[in-house]
């Protein structure tokens, strides 16, 4: 089991495990149209925001195929502003006889608009990215976005994430067709 240092501070933020108690929280934005607008599904519901708070409770971080999943607050001010994932590409693999997995991840942030344009997202991503790289010694971290997600591009070049390319209408999703834009860093 990969043990995931719970919560990673940064300047102004505390990322932690979710609680049962973020789930109003997490709903109050998950259940907004803005919110999905690049996302892969709809607005959720309160039943599925449910089913996902209790997920992230207690969800492991053995392999390939795993999530960890940060609660991301205001150290000044307590109270869910959002979430950050990593996740263990399943592909992740190496061609050495009894060699372990090598360590490739995708990350992905939604914040709640009133926590938006603040540079939470850029501080979070970073310190995760980090912890994947420095940490738990994940080779590659990618992040694969709607293209027209120009906020979240944004946010992977300040990272000093490099744009792979994009995979034109790979995609359909909510009644169109759309194309994913891929931005990674490699460990040095």
């Amino acid at each position: 089991m990969v043990d995931i240092p719970y919560p990673l501070t940064t300047e102004r933020l505390v990322l932690r495990r979710f609680q049962v108690e973020d789930l109003d929280a997490y709903y109050a934005y998950q259940r907004l149209p803005e919110t999905a607008r690049y996302l892969y599904g709809q607005a959720r519901t309160y039943s599925q925001c449910m089913a996902r708070i209790a997920m992230y409770v207690d969800n492991p971080f053995d392999g390939p195929g795993d999530w960890a999943t940060f609660a991301v607050e205001r150290a000044s001010a307590p109270g869910l502003v959002g979430e950050l994932a990593l996740k263990w590409d399943p592909g992740s693999k190496s061609d050495e006889p009894g060699a372990a997995p090598e360590r490739v991840g995708e990350i992905g942030w939604t914040l709640a608009p009133g926590a938006q344009g603040q540079g939470f997202a850029t501080e979070a991503a970073r310190a995760v990215m980090d912890m994947a790289i420095d940490t738990l010694g994940f080779h590659r971290v990618e992040a694969r976005m709607d293209a027209r997600n120009s906020a979240s591009a944004a946010i992977c070049e300040r990272l000093g994430m490099h744009r792979e390319g994009v995979l034109r209408d790979n995609m359909y999703l909510k009644g169109e067709w759309t194309s994913e834009a891929v931005y990674a860093v490699v460990r040095d």
